[in-house]
């Protein structure tokens, strides 16, 4: 996949970007929600380098603090330290890809059967008005916003079930699906994943454990199968033979 050089740009945090650090300074924390974000609304492509004086540049920061977002970032798997080439947004495997999306659907499903029956009728009216600003910034196509609110989505509903944990795992794990779609090309529409949420939805409201397992099972195997995650390697005289004399 061709790296992008596309500017690093201040961005507004998602809703839950990154796990706060009580201990990290304020300064850090900042850059590396705004780097998450920038990859979860697909600001920032696989590859991209992240040039330290440049970020402390944008920042108004040291480049010390930099360097501890840029490694705070690296143990969350978003960014890759090397030497002498510096940091960059990271770009998985596809290994790494079919495990991400594994341990979500271990996750996800017992979150959602545990959901079906926990959710409050307040809670449900909440997600609903989450679905109907998703649909609107599908509508509007605007592509930062309805990648940003498809990806809180599964954020918002372990939260609501007081799960802290979950909730800031399933944060990170989302993330790295965000990356993941960028890096192998997902052809898993918007308009699917928006119409699989209501879906969801609509089976919690029922207060159906079994249809909404089903269905989130579903939707995360969907947005697996659609990324390109068994690229053909090309035999080379098929690739060359219309160039052949």
């Amino acid at each position: 996949m061709a790296r992008s050089n596309s500017p690093l740009q201040v961005v507004r945090p998602a809703a839950k970007a990154s796990k706060p650090r009580a201990d990290a300074p304020t300064g850090t924390q900042r850059i590396v929600e705004s780097i998450t974000a920038a990859i979860v609304e697909r600001r920032l492509m696989p590859g991209t380098k992240l040039a330290e004086q440049k970020i402390a540049d944008i920042f108004q920061v040291s480049r010390t603090l930099v360097r501890q977002a840029l490694n705070q970032l690296s143990r969350d798997k978003l960014v890759t330290l090397e030497p002498a080439r510096g940091a960059r947004v990271a770009e998985p495997s596809i290994e790494e890809a079919r495990q991400v999306f594994e341990v979500r659907r271990l996750l996800e499903t017992a979150m959602i059967r545990r959901a079906a029956g926990e959710l409050s009728d307040a809670q449900l009216a909440e997600l609903r008005r989450h679905l109907r600003d998703e649909q609107a910034a599908v509508q509007r196509t605007d592509v930062s916003g309805r990648t940003r609110l498809l990806a809180d989505f599964h954020v918002v509903i372990a939260r609501m079930l007081g799960n802290e944990v979950l909730a800031d795992l399933l944060a990170d794990l989302v993330t790295r699906s965000s990356l993941i779609a960028l890096m192998y090309q997902s052809s898993h529409s918007a308009e699917h994943s928006q119409a699989e949420h209501v879906a969801i939805v609509d089976a919690l409201a029922r207060r159906d454990a079994r249809a909404a397992v089903k269905l989130m099972d579903e939707h995360l195997h969907n947005v697996e199968h659609n990324l390109r995650l068994d690229p053909r390697t090309p035999d080379l005289s098929d690739a060359l033979k219309p160039y052949a004399p």
